[in-house]
C-alpha cells in the first residue's frame, strides 16, 4: 500500500466544498482541514506509485477551488497502533 499525503490550498470561500469533492475521490482515504499555511490535507492511499500520479494529477488537482497542491509520499510508516499490535502478547 502507498501512502501520499497532499497539502492543498484552496479557495477560502470554497474550502468546505473543496473537502468534500477530494474525500469522494476513489483513493483518498481521509481529508482535514487544517489551520497553518495550507487548508487541507488529503491522504491518499493506493495500490502502486502510478496510482498515486492518477489521483493527484488526474483528480484531485481538477476539484474546482484548488489553489495548489503539494504531494509528499510516505516511505514508512510509524503507528502507535501498529507498534501494540506487533508487540501485543495477546493477553487481555
Amino acid at each position: 500500500m502507498i501512502t501520499a499525503i497532499v497539502f492543498v490550498k484552496a479557495d477560502v470561500a470554497r474550502i468546505p466544498e473543496v473537502a468534500e469533492a477530494i474525500a469522494a475521490l476513489d483513493g483518498i482515504s481521509e481529508v482535514y482541514s487544517v489551520t497553518g499555511q495550507i487548508d487541507l490535507v488529503a491522504l491518499v492511499r493506493v495500490r502502486n506509485h502510478e496510482d498515486v500520479a492518477n489521483v493527484v494529477a488526474d483528480r484531485v488537482n481538477k476539484v474546482p477551488g484548488i489553489i495548489s497542491t503539494e504531494t509528499h509520499i510516505a516511505f514508512r510508516t510509524y503507528s502507535r497502533h501498529d507498534l501494540e499490535a506487533a508487540f501485543s502478547l495477546g493477553l487481555d
